[in-house]
């Protein structure tokens, strides 16, 4: 034991620095590019640290038929500066999550029940996609256009996970068809015609 203490003084001294197991978000301040500012380890209590969430099926009844129930640092203060999050997906029949992309995250889709379709598109355009049956995972790199369609007949659920605790979300037709962008402009960098702008402005919501 003296050998030890000898070899190793500061795992005994109780002047050495202390390591910070965690740091609880204090979502009552504003979110920060390194993420939120610590919880009062005072106030931290157990179900800081856990989430329920996942365990209800969300609503599907929208123009996509899909769901995503988050588990991010927003709602799982517990996950701050831990770089992972979580969500569950649920897609009814014909349901789908169009192009998107999640600007700070890697995501990993692991499927639970159901078949789904699902794929991603390289910075050179190249088209990776598979059909996705229980139990398997499927990985899309930070930052690339990816989709997941219901590829069967009854709901499909799946759980993801981020390797953010914040990872974002940009869904392609919406950020093109459901804001101020002027028709215009949209029409001039997607080639698409002056009716068919309209069409989906007036389907997602978008106006000019």
């Amino acid at each position: 034991m003296l050998h030890i203490l000898f070899l190793f003084p500061f795992l005994f001294s109780s002047s050495h620095a202390s390591v910070q197991d965690f740091c609880v978000a204090s979502l009552t301040m504003p979110d920060t590019p390194a993420g939120f500012p610590c919880k009062s380890p005072k106030l931290v209590t157990v179900d800081d640290f856990v989430f329920s969430g996942l365990g209800m099926a969300g609503n599907t009844t929208n123009i996509i038929k899909a769901a995503v129930t988050p588990a991010f640092v927003g709602q799982f203060p517990g996950l701050n500066g831990l770089g992972f999050s979580a969500a569950r997906l649920d897609l009814a029949p014909a349901g789908v999550v169009p192009m998107h992309t999640h600007p700070g995250a890697s995501e990993l889709l692991f499927v639970v029940r159901g078949k789904i379709l699902a794929g991603f598109i390289s910075s050179a355009n190249d088209v990776y996609v598979k059909s996705l049956k229980r139990g398997d995972i499927m990985v899309f790199p930070q930052g690339l256009l990816h989709f997941q369609v219901n590829a069967g007949g009854s709901t499909a659920i799946a759980v993801v996970s981020f390797s953010s605790a914040n990872p974002g979300l940009q869904i392609l037709d919406f950020a093109l068809f459901a804001n101020n962008l002027p028709s215009p402009l949209v029409e001039k960098t997607t080639f698409l015609d002056d009716a068919q702008v309209k069409k989906l402005k007036a389907v997602l919501g978008g106006t000019g």
